[in-house]
């Protein structure tokens, strides 16, 4: 703790966030402040004193000393971008250009007209009745869910989702649950913070075989659009999951984060939709609005309904004001025709993309269903390393498709680009793309 608090103060100074002449507290008072015994600060300001960084005087407590402190300088080269990247296409975004601003405003003043008084007290910890009767007519009709609102969950989130649910299998006695093979280590991580074994579940030509072992839990998928390889779940194998999870009492974690962007026909029903008392489905507005907005849902079966609820805590962690409004931009019909306008706009980029890699990199293949903000480049074999440095040099953030390997894993796909196409703004994503071009070419 003293090296720490030390390395702390020596931080502060060199980025100016303690200027010359900076009084600090006193060593009571800083002990106090931080729960520290008062002589492990004593001695770090000892240590500082020595080192020349402060200064200690009679009657005027311990000062940054006046001095000039010489930072670094980066001088950029032609080899190496300067400042940050100039183009993101990692995937997990959307363009946040794109929000609709007006008609969110029109709904949050309809929204505010219409609350009642009760809305802006602690809450119902499931959410807001209004957003989870909107959703449940929603989630029926654009995926095929079957939920009743009393069971649907508004969080902050689907990692906060995940969160509450391995809490939920943890307290049930779970200890193993088999993710895909290939996915977002966040995920993986939040099961693990739980003390929840991941299995990596086998992988071929079809995509993911989504049976997972004996011993095993609950299984979380990315049905509609395997992320990051983007296949769509096989009719045969979701029908032998819903199986598994019937034969074995185990649960199937429907992770639909992208559901409703579907290009190339309409998008293939929630796996929800075939066993509602065995799926748990997770929805999301981060990749149809935004982030920010910190929403996200579940539809639950009921026998898991009180688990999750009472994980959750017992008041509505997830701000209202939002959760009103979102009620009402589903019900006035602006949330089906901003998601409709959304659809087109990412299949156009894609359409794009695909066009480009034709005529300035044929070797390149793009893969997966057409769908979502994100596709798959598979590289030839070796290249990935070479094709993500060269994308820095470049100044574009790009992700390779070994990042997202389960370490587990004992299938190793060829070398692949995750292309995330959400986050530029139309004016900007000709640039990024022509970006790309020059790296694969």
């Amino acid at each position: 703790m003293r090296r720490a608090l030390a390395a702390a103060v020596r931080d502060a100074v060199r980025s100016g966030s303690l200027t010359p002449g900076t009084r600090l507290p006193s060593s009571r008072q800083l002990a106090a402040d931080l729960g520290l015994a008062r002589n492990t600060v004593a001695d770090a300001y000892g240590d500082l004193v020595a080192e020349g960084w402060l200064t200690a005087r009679r009657g005027s407590g311990t000062l940054v000393t006046d001095r000039m402190i010489t930072r670094p300088t980066l001088v950029p080269s032609d080899s190496e971008p300067s400042g940050e990247p100039c183009y993101d296409l990692i995937p997990g975004n959307p363009d946040l250009t794109a929000f609709p601003r007006a008609a969110w405003l029109k709904a949050t003043r309809r929204a505010l007209a219409a609350a009642p008084d009760d809305a802006f007290g602690y809450g119902d910890p499931r959410g807001r009745p209004e957003l989870r009767a909107a959703l449940a007519d929603h989630l029926a009709r654009a995926r095929g869910v079957y939920a009743n609102p009393e069971h649907i969950l508004i969080c902050a989130g689907v990692s906060h989702a995940l969160q509450i649910l391995s809490e939920v299998l943890a307290g049930r006695g779970a200890r193993r649950v088999a993710v895909e093979s290939y996915g977002p280590d966040r995920h993986r991580t939040l099961l693990a913070a739980a003390g929840l074994e991941t299995l990596p579940l086998p992988l071929d030509t079809h995509g993911t075989d989504p049976v997972p072992p004996d011993g095993t839990d609950a299984v979380l998928l990315t049905p509609a659009h395997q992320f990051p390889v983007g296949t769509t779940l096989q009719r045969d194998r979701r029908t032998a999951v819903v199986d598994w999870a019937r034969r074995t009492g185990g649960l199937v974690l429907e992770d639909d984060y992208d559901g409703e962007f579907r290009f190339d026909h309409q998008s293939v029903g929630a796996l929800q939709g075939l066993a509602p008392d065995r799926v748990v489905y997770l929805g999301t507005a981060s990749n149809t609005l935004a982030p920010g907005l910190r929403l996200a849902w579940m539809a639950l079966p009921p026998a898991l309904a009180a688990e999750a609820m009472a994980a959750k805590g017992q008041i509505d962690s997830c701000e209202v004001l939002s959760q009103l409004t979102m009620a009402e931009f589903i019900t006035s019909g602006a949330y089906s025709h901003h998601v409709r306008a959304e659809r087109r706009r990412y299949r156009d980029r894609r359409d794009s993309l695909v066009t480009a890699l034709a005529q300035h990199a044929p070797n390149v293949r793009v893969t997966g269903t057409p769908a979502g903000l994100h596709t798959l480049l598979s590289l030839p074999p070796g290249t990935e390393p070479r094709v993500l440095q060269s994308a820095t040099r470049q100044g574009l953030k790009v992700a390779g498709l070994s990042r997202y390997r389960h370490a587990r894993s004992r299938n190793v796909m060829t070398d692949a680009l995750v292309v995330g196409y959400g986050v530029p703004s139309d004016t900007v994503w000709p640039d990024a793309l022509s970006a790309l071009m020059r790296i694969l070419s």
